[in-house]
Formats: C-alpha cells, sequence, structure tokens
C-alpha cells in the first residue's frame, strides 16, 4: 500500500489535474483518520477516497466514476463540518476533469 506522504510523480508529464486530486484526496485521508469522533460511514470514505487516489494515478479517471466516488465521499462525511473543507477541495479537483454527460 501506498503511503499517503508519498508523492507518486517523479516524471514532468504528470496532468496537473492528477497530482491535484491525488493531494487534495491525500490530504483529506489524512483529516478523515485523524478525525476522533464515530462515523457510521467512514468504511465507505475510506474506500471510495482510495479508488479516488488510484484514479488520479492512473492518469485517466473516468468522469462518472469520479463523481460517483465524490458523491458517496459525501454522502459518508457531508455534515462532518471539520471535514467540510477538505471534501470542498477534492469536489473542486473533480470538478476539474469536467462535467459528466447526462444519458
Amino acid at each position: 500500500m501506498r503511503s499517503l506522504e508519498q508523492r507518486p510523480w517523479t516524471g514532468s508529464e504528470e496532468d496537473p489535474r492528477a497530482v491535484g486530486l491525488w493531494t487534495t484526496v491525500s490530504r483529506l485521508r489524512r483529516e478523515l483518520a485523524a478525525h476522533p469522533g464515530e462515523l457510521p460511514d467512514r468504511a465507505i470514505a475510506e474506500e471510495e477516497l482510495a479508488a479516488l487516489a488510484e484514479m488520479a494515478l492512473s492518469g485517466g479517471p473516468e468522469i462518472p466514476r469520479l463523481h460517483r466516488s465524490l458523491l458517496l465521499v459525501a454522502g459518508a462525511i457531508g455534515s462532518v463540518s471539520a471535514l467540510a473543507g477538505g471534501l470542498a477541495d477534492v469536489r473542486r479537483a473533480v470538478e476539474l476533469f469536467g462535467q459528466q454527460t447526462r444519458r
């Protein structure tokens, strides 16, 4: 498992949106891990944040999957005011990849 503190990019050809997404997701993962409160959906949030981090590392995340993970994270921790700033940062990072097309 990759350490949350370890930056995965070493080259100069990384997508700045992916770097930003990975950075904000890593920050929120740390904040969630440090949050002392009992969260019934913590495991869901942790799982989806891990999925977002992996998508950022892949370099070509699927926009519908990004939005789905963001919605699950927001549903799991959205009411925790201490995590609101980090969640907003992740939302902004996801939005940089564009809007999900509606069917």
